[in-house]
């Protein structure tokens, strides 16, 4: 693929006018990284006739892979070519904005991950409803097992299929020292989470720490997965009554706050962003760290460890999993409503989850197969640290709870201020459950969101379930 650079004036003026053109053929190439983040990256081959399918994504770990696969597929299509885009800033939003402004692409990526509220797009007329192209096509139901994994509210609503995820993001794992962690008299990481707060104040002494956290998301990088595991009710949402209740996150965050309290945790480690507390980690100043699958690259290449590192299951409150821990679906591909040429935007999503796309995908350590398929037909062998983070049986997708607008703090900020010791446990549940019942009773009053009642709910299995939906 030939590349040329441009002004970043000119990147987005491309973006607009090349989307514009609809599907007329030709285009122009183009690569270009802006301080707005974005990229466009773009086949110069043009071919009288072709459909033009706008593809954009906000992925960028994989960009030498697409470019392969992308001018392997213009090259042997000359009915149908793909104009390739990156765009990571502002995702969500720039869809939307696109959308409205009539420069929309044919096709996006997805990702759970992305916070793209599916019945916000679904309302707005932006997503296609797939459901028609998936029943009529038995190589995509075979290799994406596109039934088994539709997901409420995320990727589906009853019938109605918006996007097929072909990778998964596992849940968080303990990446451990396992020199520090010898030196503190343990070979393994414990499954109690009071005796892993233990653990960490035995690594602790003059020269290391036990553990440290992060200003970015430090809740959600391994407590919100234990607060899971151990039963409690997720994003503090009572799927089986249909509201929140916050109490079964107690005991979770009064033992977390041990941490603190015996001082385990490296000192300001809390202020510190995310690239900062790693380094430290792979630098042997603290013991124990909580991530998602990410950390299989970054430990690698990123900032390489100069000792052995052990990849672990999360400790949970009694040691036995009570709950199932979220992970998050990821390798999909959306139409939007505006694509004129639908039958030819799903030649490139069929492509873009076909069995070889795939197996190089997650043979070059882009992501995990979902499906059972595609996990008995991917090696392994060559993706290194990240076959450390395979799926587990406990790991599922819960179902979208109620899309609230809530005052204040958000209830990881309000948990976490828990184990910083800056309030108490009761306070902050009856603060939450307060708040977001108030939002919830306000939406439903306002029409902005419903009631999630899952039948036969199952905190091991949530989305085994079946999802209803009330307005009162």
């Amino acid at each position: 693929m030939k590349k040329k650079v441009i002004s970043a004036m000119l990147a987005a003026a491309m973006i607009i006018s090349v989307t514009g053109c609809g599907n007329n053929g030709g285009t122009e190439s183009a690569k270009d990284t802006t301080a707005s983040g974005t990229e466009t990256a773009v086949s110069d081959t043009k071919k009288d006739g072709a459909a033009t399918i706008e593809f954009w994504t906000n992925n960028r770990h994989d960009e030498a892979y697409m470019n392969e696969m992308i001018d392997s597929f213009n090259a042997s299509h000359s009915d149908i070519q793909i104009n390739y885009t990156i765009l990571t800033d502002d995702w969500a939003n720039s869809i939307q904005l696109a959308y409205q402004g009539g420069t929309a692409p044919d096709i996006i990526s997805i990702q759970a991950s992305d916070n793209m509220t599916l019945q916000t797009y679904v309302d707005a007329g932006i997503f296609y409803n797939i459901k028609d192209y998936i029943a009529g096509d038995e190589e995509f139901q075979k290799v994406t097992e596109a039934y088994d994994h539709k997901y409420e509210g995320l990727t589906s609503f009853g019938d109605d299929i918006y996007w097929v995820p072909n990778g998964v993001r596992t849940g968080t794992r303990i990446e451990w020292n396992k020199d520090l962690v010898n030196a503190a008299g343990a070979t393994e990481i414990p499954s109690k989470l009071s005796d892993f707060v233990e653990l960490a104040k035995a690594a602790t002494n003059d020269s290391t720490y036990g553990i440290a956290f992060t200003s970015s998301s430090p809740f959600s990088r391994w407590l919100e997965g234990c607060g899971e595991m151990s039963g409690a009710t997720p994003g503090g949402y009572d799927y089986a009554n249909g509201v929140y209740d916050f109490s079964s996150w107690k005991e979770i965050v009064e033992e977390a706050a041990k941490l603190y309290a015996d001082g385990s945790v490296l000192p300001g480690s809390e202020n510190q962003g995310v690239d900062n507390s790693r380094a430290l980690f792979a630098q042997g100043a603290f013991a124990l760290w909580g991530n998602a699958s990410q950390e299989a690259g970054v430990f690698t290449d990123q900032f390489p460890c100069s000792f052995d590192w052990g990849v672990a299951e999360l400790p949970t409150l009694t040691g036995e999993v009570k709950g199932a821990l979220s992970c998050s679906p990821n390798g999909g591909y959306v139409m939007l409503s505006s694509c004129e040429n639908k039958d030819a935007a799903w030649e490139v999503i069929k492509y873009f989850s076909s069995e070889d796309f795939l197996k190089g995908y997650f043979e070059g350590g882009y992501s995990i197969p979902l499906s059972g398929y595609m996990s008995n037909i991917v090696d392994t062998s060559n993706i290194g640290r990240l076959a450390d983070f395979e799926l587990q049986d406990y790991e599922d997708v819960y179902p979208a709870t109620p899309a609230v607008s809530v005052e204040g703090d958000d209830w990881k900020t309000v948990l976490w201020n828990v184990v910083l010791g800056y309030v108490s446990a009761d306070e902050a549940i009856e603060d939450l459950n307060t708040r977001y019942n108030a939002a919830l009773e306000s939406g439903l009053s306002n029409g902005t969101c419903k009631r999630v009642i899952v039948e036969n709910y199952d905190p091991l299995q949530p989305s085994a379930g079946t999802v209803t939906y009330k307005t009162e």
